[in-house]
């Protein structure tokens, strides 16, 4: 019998469970807050199967709350998520081959598992992606699952689980430097949030992605012309 499959899934399992003590505690928090609204809790569960997108869902609640349509909430989610468009041109090359699990590791690619994926060496499997982003979403809908049964039965402030959050950012940032090949993307990232802050405060994320990305290219095109010039002579 092949311990394979197995020693696949502990991987995975470790390598989310920095996410994991992010994802529950934040999505408890949403599930709470998405009952108190008003919300039942099985249709907060549904928003973090079907949508599960974070913060969109954390802005959803006083949006539904006050009535507006689905189409406005709609719009809104996708300027929140207009980042994923850099996300998705960045793993074209690593996308799975099946149908089935592209369109979900792109249906399912947060920030934390874009972070998780992109630190995976080459020649990873498939299944291991997918994996990764599975269990991510498992640990969000549990956590919502907790917060909309358990979380909303008792009168609790969650004043300051958000910061579980920031906690999580640091920790995938230590471990993306600690298994990094060069520390460029590090201060090509810096540079571009200093230049984009000042443009814009509200969308300097946005914009400081998308100026790293054009880094990334014209740096990987120089890389490109100056292999191209040593094979030539």
């Amino acid at each position: 019998m092949s311990l394979d499959p197995p020693h696949k899934a502990v991987t995975a399992l470790a390598l989310t469970a920095p996410v994991a003590m992010g994802y529950i505690p934040l999505g408890t928090v949403f599930g709470f807050l998405f009952v108190q609204a008003g919300g039942t809790w099985w249709l907060a569960i549904c928003a973090s199967l079907l949508v599960y997108v974070g913060a969109a869902q954390y802005m959803m609640i006083p949006l539904l709350a006050a009535g507006m349509s689905v189409g406005s909430i709609a719009l809104a989610t996708l300027i929140i998520n207009s980042r994923h468009i850099f996300y998705g041109l960045s793993l074209l090359s690593r996308m799975p081959a099946r149908r089935w699990q592209r369109w979900y590791l792109i249906f399912a690619l947060t920030d934390e598992t874009y972070s998780l994926v992109t630190t995976l060496p080459a020649g990873t499997k498939d299944q291991q992606m997918v994996s990764i982003a599975m269990l991510n979403q498992l640990w969000w809908v549990l956590g919502t699952t907790l917060g909309a049964v358990i979380g909303a039965q008792a009168q609790i402030t969650l004043a300051g689980l958000d910061f579980a959050l920031v906690a999580l950012f640091c920790v995938l940032t230590i471990e993306q430097w600690r298994s990094r090949q060069s520390s460029a993307p590090v201060w090509v990232a810096l540079v571009a949030f200093v230049i984009a802050y000042p443009l814009s405060a509200r969308h300097a994320l946005v914009i400081s992605i998308g100026l790293s990305l054009l880094a990334a290219v014209f740096l990987q095109l120089r890389s490109q012309r100056a292999s191209g010039v040593v094979s030539d002579e």
